[in-house]
């Protein structure tokens, strides 16, 4: 007969693996949101993961490739929340509308904007963060005004960059305090300009 509290713990060596590995990740997530990369250190990272020095550099190479996975996961995140809210099937100006709405409000998650705006091009650099940036939402920002605009002759990826940045200033504005309705009624302005709807 089964345990019938088998079902909590971990039945395979790959369980195991990615239950230590979610631990550091959140337990780091939360290290950086609260203290910053460079005031958090590897043993805080064990201890409020419960785990051994040794997991942590089985699993990552150092404190910035256990940075690097958790920034992945938010950008993922982000990208996955902007492709989740302008489907198929609308308008490319809705899509983007609807695209920008679902930045900001993805954005919003706690800790977030620190670690993609401010902590991400402090320790990874800012030429790694823009790659990072363009696998994900500046990926779905590019393809909406590739199919909103008719982009023979403009600077299509200077003008995306462009767009990226005033989402990030937003995010960051709003970040801080800032009335978030205000932003998002701006950025939808900038998108109806430039897209001509």
């Amino acid at each position: 007969m089964q345990d019938p509290h088998s079902k909590d713990l971990p039945r395979t060596n790959r369980d195991r693996t990615e239950k230590t590995r979610a631990a550091l990740i959140q337990a780091a997530r939360s290290l950086f949101i609260d203290k910053g990369y460079g005031d958090t250190s590897t043993p805080e990272i064990v201890a409020a993961a419960g785990i051994t020095r040794g997991a942590l550099y089985h699993h990552f190479e150092d404190k910035r490739a256990l940075f690097r996975a958790i920034v992945m996961d938010e950008a993922l995140a982000v990208a996955s929340a902007i492709e989740r809210e302008a489907p198929a099937g609308l308008s490319p100006i809705d899509a983007l509308l609807s695209g920008s709405a679902a930045y900001l409000d993805a954005m919003r998650a706690p800790g977030r904007t620190r670690l993609l705006l401010i902590e991400g091009p402090s320790v990874l650099g800012p030429a790694e963060m823009k790659k990072l940036d363009e696998d994900n939402a500046a990926r779905t920002l590019r393809s909406g005004l590739e199919a909103a605009i008719d982009a023979r002759g403009l600077p299509l990826a200077a003008l995306a960059d462009l767009l990226s940045a005033a989402f990030d200033r937003a995010a960051l504005a709003i970040d801080a305090g800032e009335d978030a309705q205000e932003y998002a009624a701006a950025i939808a302005v900038l998108i109806r300009r430039v897209a001509g709807g």
